[in-house]
């Protein structure tokens, strides 16, 4: 039984990515099959993807999740969207020196106010005078990661998404997706790799280390997905050809496998808290595309259950020595896994 410290590394602070390349598909690529390493580039992924090979990617777009502003005693406040309700109300992170009650009134970005509702856990609910998404976008600013030591600027705004962003809702990127741009993608198309969509809207939660030894006392936090019909269609037509499902990061992946767990995906939406560690079973993602991971994180725990707990080891071990760059803005991994 693994426990917290097993899913410790020593990362150089100068392997971290703090800007993107100028070209997204220019990354390195790190592959892995078993226990084998191979150094590639990460546009070489056409030449590993064989036709009828389905790319399942998480369609889900970055929200302009963060504001400054103040209360009505006039402390200074932080808020991080962290999830839409509906179109009036949000789930929020929110930083002050004393927590507002019930009632209170915040103003953000000197442009519109919020009142505060019941806490749920470590959130508020907020609600807001005006359509959430407008707001959001005409006032908000890109929650880049917190080990990114510069603020979001315009060039981050079209970097930190997706080429195929569509459903607004999360506060961090699909990271793994950042690697494909559009000439990319036709050459895949042209191919005949097969493309499908899930929507999972990536959560601050997803950057939370782990701070319990025993996993199994690790409470997960929840995302919202859904997946489309034609997206099961797409799986099982994958799967009965004997081709690969290939999950575009560890969200996609998630979502996949959290609509398998009768064994049979399924389509549909819900909450998923589905924590992967070595011993799951994968019933549906046969392939991963991923970056690199956090450490101590559920993701790298995620991948250790995916592809081998000694064989990412060894991986992340070579990607340190041979100067991969290392999270968000980092090189990607391609990963088999071990379920088969």
């Amino acid at each position: 039984m693994y426990s917290l410290s097993d899913f410790d590394f020593d990362l150089p602070p100068e392997r971290i990515a703090q800007l993107p390349l100028p070209d997204r598909s220019a990354s390195r690529l790190l592959q892995l099959d078993g226990d084998r390493i191979t150094d590639r580039h990460f546009a070489d992924i056409v030449d590993q993807l064989q036709p009828g090979d389905l790319l399942v990617m998480n369609n889900t777009r970055v929200l302009k999740a963060r504001f400054f502003g103040v209360k009505e005693t006039g402390g200074q406040v932080e808020v991080l969207v962290e999830r839409v309700l509906d179109n009036r109300t949000v789930l929020a992170q929110v930083r002050a020196s004393k927590s507002p009650k019930p009632g209170n009134r915040i103003r953000l970005a000197n442009a519109f106010d919020v009142v505060t509702g019941e806490r749920a856990g470590e959130f508020f609910t907020l609600h807001l005078e005006g359509d959430v998404f407008d707001l959001i976008e005409a006032h908000g600013r890109l929650p880049l990661p917190p080990y990114i030591e510069h603020s979001a600027d315009e060039f981050d705004e079209q970097r930190y998404q997706t080429v195929y962003s569509k459903e607004p809702g999360a506060v961090a990127a699909p990271t793994a997706g950042l690697h494909f741009d559009q000439p990319l993608l036709d050459r895949l198309a042209a191919k005949g790799v097969q493309f499908a969509y899930v929507t999972l809207h990536v959560g601050a939660g997803t950057f939370q280390p782990v701070r319990v030894e025993d996993l199994s006392a690790h409470q997960m936090h929840t995302e919202w997905y859904t997946i489309p019909q034609e997206t099961v269609d797409a799986v099982r037509a994958a799967k009965l050809a004997g081709r690969e499902v290939v999950a575009v990061g560890t969200t996609s992946l998630r979502a996949l496998e959290s609509g398998s767990q009768t064994g049979e995906l399924l389509a549909g939406s819900a909450d998923t808290a589905l924590f992967i560690t070595p011993g799951y079973t994968f019933k549906t993602v046969t392939r991963l595309v991923t970056n690199f991971h956090l450490p101590k994180s559920t993701l790298l725990m995620l991948v250790s259950a995916f592809a081998g707990y000694e064989a990412i080891r060894k991986a992340y071990a070579h990607a340190i020595a041979n100067e991969y760059r290392f999270f968000s803005y980092g090189d990607a991994m391609l990963l088999t896994t071990t379920s088969r």
